[in-house]
């Protein structure tokens, strides 16, 4: 009780709880949508999610000096190619929370005069980049992962191998394709961070790449993808040494 007491106390997991309400909702919305008897439910998650994603922005409104600090902290990681990731990945989640910040002013009445579609696409548009450049340096660490699980399992190996049978190319690719996945299973295994932070990135990348038509999915799928990247964000929150940390 105390750790989920904690836990709401920060403004980060409150977000996360909303967060991962409003996909619960859109998520339960597409699967009832086509069922006839189903209309009171589904205008009550729609509505439920509305309020959930408007109490979302208010958590949101000091997230521009979160990321700008993200920035400084990046600026200080020794390896170059998080280094630069972090930095322009950072940057880009600046301009994303600069657009939601105009937007949630606009819906709230405040300014009328502002384009909502040209600032909701502006602000995807960044957030997408963001994902991109945080994917990029998940996969560099993960390529750096397998290749030290590759030294350390060749240092165990204690007798060369057998004289080599004859395999076709068709066995030969099965062969790599296994060994590169077991490969790759077993640097995550060793990494849970790491595995939880590409999830997350994966599963968030969903919505941008729809809002901009670059890859259209339903709203099940973003629905799902928003529900799993809020779990690891739970997990992130609430254990913070489950966060990937910045070499």
């Amino acid at each position: 009780m105390d750790a989920f007491i904690r836990f709401t106390n920060q403004t980060q997991g409150r977000d996360r709880l909303f967060r991962a309400t409003q996909y619960t909702c859109m998520l339960l919305r597409y699967l009832l949508e086509p069922k006839a008897d189903k209309e009171e439910a589904v205008m009550k998650l729609k509505k439920l999610e509305s309020s959930v994603s408007t109490g979302r922005k208010w958590f949101r409104l000091g997230n521009v000096v979160h990321a700008v600090q993200m920035i400084q902290q990046s600026s200080h990681a020794t390896d170059l190619v998080p280094r630069i990731c972090l930095i322009l990945a950072s940057l880009n989640r600046v301009i994303y929370f600069i657009c939601d910040t105009i937007l949630f002013v606009r819906s709230v009445g405040l300014a009328s005069g502002i384009n909502k579609e040209k600032w909701r696409m502006w602000a995807a548009r960044h957030y997408y980049y963001s994902l991109l450049l945080s994917l990029v340096r998940d996969l560099y660490e993960i390529s750096l992962q397998m290749e030290q699980v590759a030294h350390d399992r060749a240092k165990k190996e204690k007798s060369p191998s057998q004289d080599p049978l004859v395999y076709s190319v068709a066995d030969e690719e099965t062969e790599w394709l296994q060994s590169f996945l077991l490969l790759l299973f077993q640097s995550l295994k060793k990494h849970p961070p790491l595995l939880l932070d590409t999830v997350k990135n994966f599963c968030d990348i969903l919505n941008p790449l729809d809002q901009l038509g670059i890859y259209k999915s339903n709203p099940g799928i973003i629905g799902l993808g928003g529900l799993v990247s809020s779990i690891a964000g739970i997990i992130t929150v609430a254990y913070p040494q489950m966060k990937l940390k910045t070499r």
